[in-house]
């Protein structure tokens, strides 16, 4: 019997009540009903360059393996060797379709007696299917749990972050990049890694749905706290990002773009099939083909003169000749420019020097420039 069907109700993290109590602008996200912002995106992407700001990052996907063949199945999705990673670590990687296209890019964890991965909210559901079809395939023995729903986290990234944390734990102040531990804080017991998503330090911080509010309450109880770190949308998650030359999903990487012309060489372990007796990653002859014969796109940094906004999809010239698209573009707060990330073809990017890009019905004239726009120190993933 048909009927009218209706939306399917937006999922609502853990924090949803503390962004309504503080007026978080609400958007539908990848299915999630999240905060742009607070107020100013620009404010909010300044406070978090100068002194801390907190997201919501509990829609980001999280899935615990555990068994007998855990470490095989991460080995055979991940483009990155992970089998070296010493306990409370973690590690960027991606994951890839057979054509080395990217399926998402995620962050492993390795516990004592588990692991992590915590993949893109939009990809969830993808990433979940690949596991499970890998391991069907190769007969591994292990579990996939989806803990997202279960857990929530949040991001706490700038400054003077560690300022407040070293309040709470003298440990995690001396966490090096990518180290994390795990806590007990009166009743919380939540891990806490030295990463983040906006080119500035800072952690981020899993734990359980239920104590997410008592979180947030223990980390800005005072005046002080509150003044050093502040509410911040996704809006400013974005900004940061694009200033920090990170990637991002649906942007700079798809089930079209390889991570090596995306740049992200250092994420692709080619010879996997080496250390792992043959077995190699999804995707990895693929790569080795890519990386033997170059990119034929390179992902590339541009630094435009318009106070205009380069939006994904417009077009990149030099000179008449259209040679690449954009992915993303954002006026910088930080340098008070407007800047883009895009591809090109490879002869373009190994020359450099000046670009158009078509915005609106003209053209505005950039340069080329090494990524990121802006760093605060190098880290090593």
């Amino acid at each position: 019997m048909g009927g009218i069907r209706y939306p399917s109700p937006m999922l609502k993290t853990p924090f949803h009540q503390y962004h309504l109590d503080h007026g978080g602008k609400m958007v539908d996200f990848a299915g999630w009903e999240m905060p742009i912002s607070y107020g100013s995106v620009i404010d909010e992407h300044k406070q978090v360059r100068s002194s801390g700001g907190l997201f919501d990052v509990s829609h980001m996907g999280r899935l615990k393996l555990t068994g007998r063949h855990a470490r095989k199945l991460l080995e055979k999705v991940c483009t990155r060797y992970v089998s070296d990673m010493e306990d409370r670590r973690c590690r960027y990687s991606l994951l890839c379709n057979e054509a080395g296209g990217t399926i998402d890019d995620v962050l492993v964890y390795r516990y004592e007696d588990h692991w992590l991965m915590v993949c893109n909210a939009a990809n969830r559901e993808k990433v979940l299917a690949h596991l499970a079809a890998v391991q069907e395939a190769e007969g591994f023995r292990c579990k996939v749990e989806d803990q997202t729903k279960s857990t929530a986290m949040l991001a706490i990234q700038g400054p003077k972050v560690m300022d407040v944390v070293g309040k709470f734990s003298k440990e995690v102040p001396t966490l090096k990049k990518y180290g994390f531990t795990v806590k007990n804080l009166m009743v919380l017991k939540m891990t806490i890694s030295r990463t983040g998503y906006t080119g500035e330090d800072g952690i981020e911080i899993m734990l359980g749905a239920s104590m997410a509010a008592m979180a947030v309450k223990l980390l800005l109880r005072d005046e002080s706290n509150l003044a050093t770190i502040k509410p911040c949308g996704l809006g400013a998650r974005d900004t940061l990002r694009v200033e920090a030359g990170m990637p991002l999903y649906g942007h700079e990487l798809s089930e079209e773009i390889d991570p090596l012309s995306a740049g992200l060489d250092f994420a692709v372990t080619l010879d996997k099939d080496e250390r792992e007796q043959g077995m190699a990653f999804v995707g990895q002859a693929a790569l080795k083909q890519i990386a033997a014969d170059g990119p034929k796109m390179r992902r590339v940094g541009l630094v435009l003169d318009t106070p205009r906004t380069a939006r994904q999809g417009m077009k990149i010239y030099a000179g008449d000749a259209e040679v690449g698209t954009v992915t993303s573009g954002c006026k910088s707060p930080t340098l008070e420019k407007s800047i883009a990330m895009g591809y090109v073809d490879a002869e373009t990017a190994a020359g450099g020097g000046a670009l158009s890009v078509e915005v609106g019905s003209g053209r505005a004239d950039g340069e080329m420039t090494a990524l990121p726009f802006y760093a605060v120190g190098a880290a090593t993933v």
